[in-house]
């Protein structure tokens, strides 16, 4: 047991260098000089980028992170000889261990590559589609190997990794198509006509100047505790006219049930709207 403890005080000995007081005050000044040329750098290129205008200043931006990591990667490749012996064996020793490091880092990076080829094969989402994944709803721009771009309605641009392929569920809403169902709620008053209420918002539909004459219009009802819920599905000839054409349904049915001295329903704290159905084109 001591000669094995001594062989491993040996082996450490061999792996890591005396560090004496120049080796000290050199780590020190390498220590100090990285901290001084990150902020040094932050600070002129955010300054820079300021008083740039167009895709230079966007550009001036994207350097900070870039010159970040080269000063700490700089500062890393002159600190590890001082520190550890740079013999073949713990230069190999050291390779190893980073590239497990690296390789538990990067588990989600390959993960996200795989579900990229998966996804270029089953084709759950392509450009033009209007997906929901994760709770973010918009139009598919570019699908590239680790992210697809989504485009919000908010005019975000969202990526979001193909990793999200394995465990969460893809709201795909035209499928390659441009045929989007598109939904309008009210929620009226249990004292009224229902039939005259669902003849009328089909009429509001039909003469909608979105709307797609090839497919169904369908109006459906659902009486609630606090009144009745309708809805308005139908189908715009675009599927980027999804949201003129959900206003247009709505502001003019509105008026329409308004005219007729229909009244919305107030609804309780409780009876809030499902998600999905708050979503233009995104209900189902």
């Amino acid at each position: 047991m001591d000669e094995t403890a001594v062989d491993d005080k040996g082996q450490y000995a061999k792996l890591f260098n005396d560090l004496d007081s120049e080796a000290l005050i050199t780590l020190g000044l390498v220590l100090g000089a990285t901290i001084l040329l990150i902020i040094l750098s932050q600070r002129g290129l955010n300054w820079l980028a300021n008083r740039l205008h167009g895709q230079a200043r966007f550009r001036t931006f994207a350097l900070v992170p870039v010159t970040r990591l080269i000063i700490l990667l700089t500062a890393v490749v002159i600190s590890v000889p001082i520190i550890i012996e740079p013999s073949f064996s713990n230069m190999v020793a050291l390779l190893g261990v980073a590239g497990l490091a690296i390789g538990f880092a990067l588990k989600d990076y390959v993960s996200s590559l795989i579900a990229g080829v998966v996804s270029a094969v089953e084709m759950p989402y392509r450009p033009g589609d209007w997906v929901e994944i994760d709770g973010v709803y918009g139009e598919v721009k570019h699908v590239g190997l680790r992210t697809v771009d989504v485009v919000t309605p908010d005019d975000d641009l969202v990526a979001i990794p193909h990793l999200k392929l394995w465990d969460s569920p893809i709201y795909n809403a035209n499928n390659g198509e441009l045929s989007l169902q598109c939904v309008a709620s009210f929620y009226l008053h249990p004292e009224h006509a229902a039939g005259w209420v669902r003849t009328a918002l089909r009429d509001v539909a039909l003469t909608s100047a979105y709307l797609r004459f090839d497919k169904p219009v369908v109006v459906v009802a659902e009486e609630q505790p606090w009144g009745t819920h309708y809805r308005i599905r139908a189908y715009p000839i675009d599927p980027r006219q999804q949201f003129d054409f959900v206003t247009d349904l709505t502001v003019r049915s509105k008026a329409v049930l308004s005219a007729a001295g229909i009244r919305p329903a107030l609804l309780p704290p409780d009876a809030a709207m499902p998600a999905r159905d708050s979503r233009f084109g995104a209900g189902r």
